[in-house]
């Protein structure tokens, strides 16, 4: 099987019966190999951290249930510290750093580089600050730990100082903030953490991000990211290929988030139908109308405001109970907008929609466009990733018929966010719609291919660099570890389905198995499940999912959305998306529902 290239790290990875097995596909392996191989000491302080933690059993199960590689011996009982010899930086054993003569206390930010002689101190701060991170990303994996530490705005705000001030703070308040902001931060890693479309955390991805805010550079030009411009170059043309695009050709770009890159659609539509809107505006075209399925993400109405096209001009089509688009709505609508003088110019299918995770059947879709001569958008933010998965790319058959698709990397792929790529099929779409041609930037005269000069193309000046996370996840991964990953989160929402739709207290929120990851469903205490008045049961059913979501939260065990949607009152969306997820941790979810629900 595909999967076993990548998961085989770690031994064969837990089936579904076997629930008490941690799969060794967690990031808990990336972590522990981070920690065995990184330079400068840090895997060795790593390692300290875990023998001088109060939660040292859990942390060592965190890190190293992973199969192949040999645990250490069990550390000793924790002693009290011992006191620092002169001329040690702390780690109770003689060296030569100057870690032991740095006090933060005397010291600011313009102590560090690019001040004169500040080398030692800027590595010493730095080395802190990892400190600080590689506790917290131990921490995050650890299921003894708790997701959240929640506190109410009004206590956050007055447990510490975040105001700004005139003067500046010594770099020992710098560290002190560093980690006050991560003790009250949420652990998006935490293997129970299924709050909206979290992915946990990548070790590779991770290593990446700090890379690319290293580099600190701007994705306009060639000539001031040329490595990374390459990568987005490689990167769009082998997800075009994975589209079906032939020869992986078209064109697209990596934006600050799906929203975003539904937009950017929109407004390619819009230039391609009526290209004299860009430089004479709206009032140069007839009333412009798109369509999108009522499941539909709402940045689609929020691109079609922005563009001055307006959200009235966003026809809701009709969906069936599973959240698909239903095609013969699609084309009535369309229909009736043409018999009201109106122009179809965008049709907005969705792959993997927010709330059921339903994909829109892409192949009738496009039957109607090409018929009406109407661009079609796939927004696969959430489902394009699945494009990954031999298994389940079928669900997005005839998504190479789109003329754009959104896919959101930073979702299903764990990569760091932000990750969304718009792809698009026809080249030089993009360049011809946004390009400005700023003399400052876009020189014609530059002694390399001006091709590679991507900033033109984007409604964006400043670009931030994203394509580094996903470039190297790649690389480290395979196509196959990604595919791996993807199915394995499938067959844990698969496994959620089946525990819970016959199971007393639960109600599916619609019939058959779930389409991605999203499992929807209600949760009955056992106060209303007999009631006999229906209205009486539905205003009381509302409150539940609420309820138990906070106490989640206070008690910081795990976190679950909810949400109502349309007539249906509020219930839970269990979304999978968490690669450091385990079988085990469902059944603890479906246990903590029914603890915190019981009494309701």
């Amino acid at each position: 099987m595909a999967s076993q290239g990548f998961w085989s790290l770690g031994g064969d990875n837990a089936g579904a019966n076997n629930t008490g097995s941690q799969s060794p596909s967690t990031p808990r392996a990336w972590c522990q190999a981070a920690a065995q191989k990184l330079s400068g000491g840090i895997g060795s302080k790593l390692c300290g951290m875990l023998v001088h933690s109060g939660g040292s059993g859990g942390v060592w199960l965190a890190l190293l249930n992973v199969g192949e590689v040999e645990k250490p011996a069990e550390p000793a009982a924790k002693q009290p510290p011992e006191t620092e010899a002169a001329g040690t930086c702390g780690c109770n054993k003689s060296c030569n750093c100057t870690k032991a003569a740095v006090v933060f206390s005397d010291l600011y930010s313009t102590d560090l580089l690019p001040a004169m002689d500040s080398d030692a101190k800027t590595m010493t701060f730095l080395q802190e600050v990892v400190d600080i991170l590689l506790a917290y990303i131990v921490e995050s994996f650890d299921r003894d730990t708790k997701v959240i530490d929640f506190h109410y705005p009004n206590e956050l705000l007055q447990m510490n100082n975040w105001e700004l001030q005139g003067e500046p703070a010594s770099l020992d308040d710098i560290l002190i903030s560093c980690r006050a902001t991560l003790k009250y931060a949420i652990k998006t890693a935490h293997p129970r953490y299924f709050n909206q479309l979290s992915t946990g955390l990548d070790m590779v991805g991770l290593a990446a991000d700090w890379l690319t805010s290293t580099a600190n550079t701007n994705m306009f030009t060639y000539e001031v990211a040329p490595v990374f411009v390459l990568l987005e170059y490689v990167t769009l043309k082998k997800m075009r290929e994975i589209i079906g695009w032939p020869d992986g050709r078209g064109d697209g770009i990596f934006s600050p988030g799906g929203a975003i890159s539904n937009m950017y659609a929109m407004l390619l539509a819009r230039f391609k139908m009526f290209p004299e809107v860009k430089e004479k505006g709206m009032s140069s075209v007839p009333r412009l109308v798109a369509f999108t399925s009522e499941h539909s993400h709402f940045s689609i109405k929020k691109g079609a405001a922005a563009l001055g096209i307006g959200t009235e001009s966003v026809i809701c089509i009709k969906a069936d109970e599973s959240g698909k688009l239903i095609p013969g709505d699609l084309e009535k609508r369309i229909l009736e907008a043409k018999q009201k003088g109106f122009v179809p110019f965008f049709v907005s299918a969705t792959a993997g929609t927010t709330v059921y995770g339903a994909f829109d059947p892409l192949i009738a879709i496009s039957d109607i466009c090409k018929k009406y001569n109407i661009w079609m958008h796939v927004d696969g933010a959430w489902g394009g990733s699945l494009l990954m998965s031999r298994r389940h790319r079928w669900k997005l058959d005839g998504v190479e018929r789109a003329n754009s698709v959104t896919w959101n990397p930073h979702k299903m792929m764990s990569v760091p966010l932000q990750c969304s790529a718009l792809l698009v099929r026809e080249e030089g779409l993009m360049q011809n719609c946004n390009q400005m041609h700023a003399c400052y930037l876009f020189q014609q005269d530059k002694h390399y291919d001006l091709s590679y000069d991507t900033g033109d193309k984007a409604l964006q000046c400043g670009r931030h660099v994203d394509i580094f996370k996903l470039w190297l996840m790649w690389r480290a991964k395979g196509t196959i570890g990604f595919e791996a990953q993807i199915d394995k989160c499938l067959e844990l929402s698969e496994y959620l389905y089946n525990k819970i739709k016959d199971r007393e207290g639960y109600e599916m929120v619609f019939d058959g198995k779930p389409q991605h990851t999203n499992v929807c469903f209600w949760y009955l205490p056992p106060g209303i499940r007999h009631m006999e008045d229906k209205e009486e049961r539905k205003k009381h059913l509302h409150k539940v999912a609420p309820v138990i979501k906070a106490r989640m939260m206070e008690y910081g065990t795990t976190m679950v959305s909810y949400q109502p949607q349309g007539d249906k009152v509020n219930f839970f969306r269990m979304v999978i998306s968490n690669p450091a997820a385990t079988f085990q941790d469902i059944d603890f979810l479906i246990e903590e529902i029914e603890r915190l629900g019981l009494d309701l």
